[in-house]
């Protein structure tokens, strides 16, 4: 059985910085996640969250979300946010995708 579960930090063949995966464990089931990079530094922005988990620290990029297919690329768990901590993030992300009824704002 697929072991990746949403808040896990990996790192990814292929992938320059480690990524954070928001996608819910029933997608990643497939074996495949929807990811956000995390990097060290970023301008602060609202889409840039800093974490923590362990001795790992960085800034999730919530707008650059990817979708990585686990089945073709090799990867390995970093560490895992709790689930307080993967809210904001996801909060973040659904935002982008919220509708606003009010123009194109």
């Amino acid at each position: 059985m697929f072991e990746i579960e949403q808040g896990d930090i990996l790192s990814v063949e292929g992938v320059m910085t480690p990524v954070l995966v928001v996608s819910k464990n029933f997608f990643n089931r497939t074996e495949q996640v929807i990811a956000c990079p995390v990097r060290k530094t970023a301008r602060p922005d609202p889409l840039h969250i800093k974490i923590g988990a362990g001795d790992f620290r960085g800034i999730v990029l919530c707008e650059q979300m990817k979708l990585l297919d686990l089945r073709v690329r090799g990867y390995k768990k970093i560490s895992s946010l709790p689930a307080a901590a993967i809210m904001d993030i996801v909060d973040a992300v659904q935002g982008i995708f919220d509708y606003y009824p009010y123009g194109n704002s």
